[in-house]
Parts: C-alpha cells; sequence; structure tokens
C-alpha cells in the first residue's frame, strides 16, 4: 500500500499535465500548418516517454526502458489511433485524409519495425556470437535511425512538403485562430507541464518494481501497457480531440508520427544515452512478443489507414487488437 499510493497518484497526475500539453502545442501549432502542428506537438508529447525512459536507465530498469518503446509504438498505432478514428467516426460517417502522406509516414514505420526485428534475429540465430556484438550492433542502427529520422524530417517538412498538404477544410476554424495566445505564453506552458511530467515520471519509475510485485504484473506488462499508456496520453487527448472535430490529417499524423519519432529518435537516442547514464548499454533486442507487437501494429495500421478514408468500425478494430495484445502480455510469464 504503501508504494501503490505515490504510483497511482503519480500516473494520475501525468495524465492531465499530458492533456494540457497536447491542448497547448495545438494551439502553437494554428497558424503553422498540419505538418510543423504535428512534430510540435509529437515532440512535447513524447517529453514524457523520453524522461521516462532516462529515468527507468538509471535505476537499471532496462526490461522497463524496452518494454516501454515497444508500448510507446504499439499504443499510437493502436489505442491512440483507434480511439481517435473511432470517436471521430461517431460524429462522421466517413472521413477523409491525405492517403499519400499517410503511405509515407508507415513505409518509415516499416522502417522502425525492420530496425526491431534485425537485432532480435541476430540475438537468436548468431549462438554465443550474438552476446559479444549486439550491444555494438544496436549502437550502428541507432545511428541510422537517428539520421533516417532527420532526413524524413527534411523530406516531410522541406524538400517535399506539398506530399503532406492537407486537405482543404481541414484547417482550424477563424474564430480558433484568433483566440490562440501568445507563442511566448504557450512555450512557457510547454516548460512549466514538462518539468512537472519530469517530475511525476520519476516518481513512477521509482514505485514500478514494488507495485508490479504486489499486484502479479511483469516488468514487461508494466512497461507495454502501463507506462506507455500514460506516456501516450498527450497523443491520446490531442488526437481524439482534433479527430471530433474531423480534422484527420492531424489526428493521423499525431497518433503515426509520435510512432515514427519514438521508433526512429527516442529509442535509438535512449540505446546512446544508457552509455552515459545506465548502469550498462541497453540495446535493441526484444522478446518476440515485442517484436510481433510492433510488426503487427505497423502492418495493422498501414492496411487501415491506406486508402485515405476512416470510419468507426476500423477504430474498434485497431482497439480489438490493441486488447489481444495487452491480454498477451499480461499472461506472458516473466522472465
Amino acid at each position: 500500500m504503501r508504494n501503490w499510493i505515490p504510483a497511482s497518484s503519480a500516473a494520475a497526475a501525468i495524465a492531465p499535465l499530458a492533456a494540457e500539453l497536447g491542448k497547448a502545442t495545438e494551439r502553437l501549432a494554428e497558424s503553422s500548418g498540419t505538418a510543423i502542428g504535428a512534430l510540435l506537438n509529437v515532440t512535447f508529447g513524447n517529453a514524457a516517454e523520453l524522461i521516462i525512459g532516462v529515468t527507468a536507465l538509471r535505476s537499471g530498469l532496462t526490461d522497463v526502458v524496452k518494454a516501454s518503446i515497444t508500448g510507446d509504438i504499439m499504443g499510437n498505432l493502436l489505442l491512440v489511433l483507434g480511439t481517435a478514428l473511432l470517436a471521430g467516426g461517431l460524429g462522421h460517417p466517413t472521413q477523409t485524409f491525405n492517403a499519400a502522406a499517410v503511405r509515407s509516414r508507415t513505409t518509415m514505420l516499416l522502417l522502425a519495425a525492420t530496425a526491431m526485428i534485425a537485432p532480435a534475429a541476430y540475438h537468436h540465430l548468431a549462438g554465443d556470437h550474438a552476446t559479444r556484438h549486439e550491444d555494438g550492433l544496436s549502437f550502428e542502427v541507432s545511428i541510422v535511425l537517428i539520421v533516417s529520422y532527420v532526413l524524413g524530417l527534411v523530406f516531410s517538412l522541406r524538400t517535399h512538403r506539398e506530399l503532406f498538404a492537407t486537405l482543404p477544410g481541414e484547417s482550424g476554424t477563424a474564430k480558433e485562430q484568433n483566440q490562440t495566445p501568445s507563442s511566448s505564453w504557450l512555450v512557457a506552458v510547454l516548460a512549466l507541464v514538462t518539468i512537472l511530467t519530469a517530475w511525476m515520471s520519476e516518481i513512477l519509475v521509482g514505485c514500478i518494481g514494488p507495485v508490479a510485485q504486489r499486484l502479479g504484473m511483469t516488468q514487461v506488462f508494466i512497461g507495454v501497457i502501463v507506462v506507455a499508456m500514460v506516456g501516450n496520453a498527450a497523443e491520446h487527448s490531442t488526437a481524439v480531440l482534433v479527430a471530433i472535430k474531423d480534422r484527420m490529417d492531424l489526428a493521423l499524423s499525431i497518433a503515426i508520427g509520435s510512432s515514427i519519432q519514438i521508433a526512429l529518435f527516442v529509442a535509438p537516442l535512449l540505446v546512446l544515452a544508457s552509455y552515459l547514464v545506465g548502469p550498462a548499454p541497453i540495446n535493441l533486442v526484444l522478446t518476440p512478443a515485442e517484436v510481433l507487437a510492433v510488426t503487427f501494429s505497423v502492418v495493422i495500421a498501414g492496411q487501415i489507414c491506406g486508402d485515405g478514408e476512416s470510419n468507426w468500425f476500423e477504430g474498434v478494430q485497431l482497439l480489438a487488437v490493441y486488447a489481444i495484445v495487452a491480454m498477451l502480455f499480461y499472461f506472458l510469464p516473466a522472465g
């Protein structure tokens, strides 16, 4: 009980903080366009994941770090995107968005899935030889992923930004734009919320071990489902809010863009950071269940969003897959 109270309080506190962060970034991006607005939202929203990851690294919770990476990708593609499609579809029979932009982003996710599969395949296929080189392989793969992510930003924001243009009617209304507070005030709000999120995240991670043991949960389940769900609160609230407003290009840019940033930037950055802040370096070797979860999430999300249209039932399908995978991780034995 002594550990349960601060853990539940910290988790409950992060959710509204992340929601406020999401609202502030959406307002900050009103005059910047969908691509830049989504990038701002996922970048500030993923601050919670990065903070949780660094804090867990310092505590030596490498399983939680790698599980949270899986959970963040899976949560954004299945839980966040599924809820957004469901919420938007209940008020709009069919919603449309830029299919070319979504296909480009899902291709980046296939790159991420490949990067997650390769170290795990090497670990299981190379035998005793793997243990001597898998840290080095993960380090090199991390550098490739970060470079790919930066070049992807150049592609989407500069050289081919017309491919990511918002469909007509998706921009905010004139009333919303006139009510947007000053940028300096919103940046101050973002800074304050990020600091508070860091504080609550440190409390949450510090209580994971005792709480998981008391509730009979494995560290992998806590990382994949609980920690990731808390960290995704910013993307969840903002994506659902804009989907209800029928701004599906922005909603999909947030949900899919967050997964891309986690897989191609945050995860490799945590690998590099582990050499500085962790007791020992971590690698990108995921368990078979984690590899399957990431792969299924990428393939199913790409299949559902590839036609440029969505409805509420497609949201239900994504949520059903998320529930099935969550049950898989819950019943997996520790170790």
